[in-house]
């Protein structure tokens, strides 16, 4: 290739060799490029024949530069690079490469030839200032400068995520970063199932498994804390999780709930110290979320005094029931209540399983569901009755009960009341859940932040590779998820405070929100853990670093305690109860003002003005936010209850009416639960008094309503309600949004206080 030698005799072709090695860098000259160029050197007149055949013969495709040769032509041309930040030319370098050889008297002659060296360069489509830093050391962008900061205090937010239960997640956390918490294998099945147990009784000794029972039962009476220690105990291992809410929730619970005092005295302590492991027998393989449906009986017998539980065909059989398959020795088992060939419904009722020593009851037949997509450390199994007889005092009798003379008694005359209140007892499960599910995306979050932050990957031309999380799209994918992982923290905290509580009118409301809130927070797991494996790219599929079991535990969330979908339909059916309430006890005047609010509602944030507005104090307004997730939320009630009744008034049955309209009923539940976790996200920013924590809560608070805003730009379209300028504003707001959270994005999963053993994750290194 270029000979040295004759370089040197005409240091003037020098000017070439940016270009040259430019276009041969990519080690292919197109055939355009070959003409293009060939063309180009052919008409400078200021070459002489023999340079310009020179040239040309360094354009031989059959002879194309060695890599060495690249490599020297490139230090050659970064004897002359400029300083980071210049904007040089490749014919600037090649004429200051020209002059160092030439010793400066090449500089009237190639000034003269700038043009037409310009227009080869041009012609080529490169882009100089581009190209340019190949040669340097130094390329700093604004991307490769971005950088984690430290803007606001982690402990102090770590102080007001925890609040009062600072002191119980404390105690939690120390429990299971003990090396007798260390990760097993769970491969084997039995050893993994046998260190779960073991887990619980560890936790059962220190007496957090009595937590939410009464003291009078050996425990504190505090549901706050049992619900605190589900979430934590989800940083660690979520098998344990499910076995310690088994135990300790649904079964003891529902005794406690369910039962009455000579429940209380003869089983809470056991349960509570796990000394009687037990199980919570209501699903079964025909009737998942229809409890009502279940087929499952118990017979009373008025002159035994006892009760006959029996499955009366295979599909009644309870499926899926945890602690079943070696461990519970009791369960609490739903079955319909028959007496006198009379069916009365639902109810609970205690049965005995197998004795200490493993051996199963009379009548009882259990099979292991075996291996799960997770939780395998949980022994579900499925459980069949055949015609099982139990002392009619192991009946849960709290809300029906049978008499000294056999019949049926309850304090509650209606059977669907009853049957409800029955179950609303139990909503603590749909508390627990999702309150874990949030732990496990702050877990996966935490992985692959840090990861993001650490992880290097491209970078601009002649500079160092940039940290992933420095991309927009990778800014895009996790941000939006970290800052809705937030908002569901402040949420839960919330639907905890109204279930404890709790008043005998707000039931039905708080049922709702907590279905509502358990499927929106069990959505958002799912998606976020799968968003978190494909951000850590392979090295988030090993399972070293968690995120697998993260990903393949809580998918059964989305099942747990009720089919989402199932639950946002539920949530629908209640705001549309409350609703024709509402209306049913307006008056003229209560109804006009109401007119009036949604004609206020037209003028304030319908005009012309309003809904192509985009200026940034606008749309980071909390009060605009709020007011275009409510507007959302009645404009969908609204209009699905205007649906329903038309769809019955020209007659069709009410269940085909709503089997019509469940989609939209779906969108109701959504909604209205987005509107509660935006209206608490924004009074947790309000009741913060440190200023970084509050800044940065402000940012992730204002990311959440835009980013939901832009996931319903198609339905703020069709309303009206914005037009495609705001649209677009509010996009552009949430990619800046996103850009400025990025900085904050280690601090803030930081935050969370995970021990670093529950981790266990090598590429989440601790920033």
């Amino acid at each position: 290739m270029i000979q040295s030698a004759y370089l040197k005799t005409n240091p003037n072709l020098y000017v070439f060799l940016p270009l040259l090695y430019t276009v041969w860098s990519d080690t292919v000259l197109t055939p355009s490029e070959l003409t293009t160029l060939s063309g180009l050197i052919n008409s400078q007149a200021w070459l002489t024949e023999d340079e310009r055949n020179f040239l040309l013969a360094q354009l031989n495709p059959n002879t194309p530069p060695t890599a060495d040769d690249l490599m020297a032509w490139r230090e050659e041309i970064k004897k002359v690079k400029g300083q980071p930040g210049t904007k040089d030319s490749l014919v600037d370098l090649g004429i200051r490469l020209a002059g160092l050889y030439g010793n400066g008297s090449l500089g009237d002659t190639l000034q003269k030839a700038r043009p037409s060296l310009e227009k080869i360069e041009a012609t080529l489509g490169f882009i100089s200032h581009e190209v340019v830093y190949n040669f340097q050391d130094v390329h700093e962008t604004i991307t490769s400068q971005q950088a984690t900061q430290l803007n606001f205090e982690v402990e102090a937010l770590t102080k007001l995520l925890d609040g009062d239960q600072a002191d119980v997640i404390r105690k939690v956390k120390t429990i299971i970063s003990d090396p007798e918490f260390q990760y097993i294998d769970p491969g084997d099945l039995h050893t993994y199932r046998t260190q779960v147990l073991k887990w619980c009784s560890y936790l059962a000794e220190q007496g957090y498994g009595l937590i939410a029972y009464p003291k009078a039962y050996g425990g504190k009476d505090d549901m706050k804390a049992y619900f605190t220690i589900m979430e934590t105990l989800s940083y660690h291992d979520l098998s344990l999780v499910v076995k310690f809410g088994v135990q300790f929730g649904l079964w003891g619970m529902s005794v406690y709930f369910l039962g009455t005092e000579k429940h209380h005295k003869k089983y809470l302590k056991d349960i509570g110290t796990l000394a009687l492991p037990g199980c919570f027998a209501m699903t079964e393989t025909n009737h998942g979320s229809n409890v009502k449906g279940i087929e499952t009986t118990a017979t009373y017998n008025h002159g035994s005094k006892t009760f006959t539980i029996h499955t009366p065909n295979e599909y009644a059989r309870k499926e899926y029931i945890g602690n079943a398959a070696l461990h519970g020795q009791m369960a609490t088992v739903f079955a319909k209540l028959i007496i006198d060939e009379k069916d009365y419904g639902v109810s609970a009722f205690v049965v005995p399983l197998r004795d200490k020593n493993g051996k199963l009851a009379n009548g009882v037949t259990i099979e292991d569901c075996g291996r799960k997509m997770g939780l395998n450390g949980v022994d579900n199994g499925i459980i069949y009755f055949d015609n099982v007889v139990i002392p009619k005092e192991n009946m849960l009798d709290r809300f029906a009960g049978v008499d000294e003379e056999g019949k049926f008694t309850s304090p509650i005359a209606s059977d669907n009341r009853r049957f409800f209140t029955m179950l609303g007892t139990l909503v603590g499960g749909r508390i627990g859940i999702p309150r874990s599910g949030v732990a496990a995306c702050k877990s996966g979050l935490t992985i692959a932040i840090r990861y993001g932050d650490q992880r290097r990957q491209f970078g601009p031309e002649g500079g160092s590779e940039v940290p992933i999380l420095n991309y927009r799209t990778h800014q895009r994918r996790l941000m939006p998820k970290l800052a809705t992982t937030y908002a569901l923290h402040f949420a839960l905290q919330h639907l905890t405070e109204r279930f404890l509580n709790r008043t005998e009118e707000e039931m039905q409301e708080i049922e709702a929100l907590a279905a509502g809130l358990k499927a929106f927070a069990t959505w958002h797991t799912t998606d976020t853990l799968q968003e978190c494996r494909e951000a850590c790219g392979g090295k988030g599929y090993l399972s070293e670093n968690r995120i697998d079991a993260l990903k393949n535990d809580t998918d059964i969330y989305t099942t747990f305690e009720g089919d989402n979908t199932v639950l946002m339909q539920l949530v629908a059916k209640s705001r549309l109860t409350e609703f024709r309430q509402e209306f049913s006890n307006m008056n003229v005047f209560t109804i006009l003002n109401y007119v009036a609010e949604q004609a206020k509602t037209s003028l304030t944030e319908m005009n012309p003005l309003i809904v192509r507005k985009t200026d940034e104090d606008h749309l980071l307004d909390p009060e605009f936010q709020l007011n275009a997730f409510r507007y959302r939320e009645r404009d969908i009630l609204t209009s699905a209850a205007r649906r329903l009744k038309r769809h019955i008034d020209e007659g069709m049955d009410s269940f085909d009416a709503f089997n019509v309209s469940q989609h939209h009923l779906v969108e109701v539940g959504i909604a209205y639960v987005e509107r509660i976790i935006l209206e608490q996200f924004q009074q947790a920013v309000e009741k913060t008094v440190d200023r970084g924590c509050r800044n940065v809560l402000k940012r992730l608070c204002d990311l959440f309503a835009l980013y939901h805003m832009e996931e319903h730009k198609g339905w703020y379209l069709e309303q009206g309600y914005m037009e495609g300028v705001k649209t677009k504003a509010i996009r552009k707001l949430v990619n800046q949004l996103c850009w400025e959270i990025r900085q904050d994005a280690v601090p803030l999963v930081n935050a969370f206080n995970i021990p670093d053993s529950c981790l266990s994750a090598p590429i989440a290194v601790k920033g």
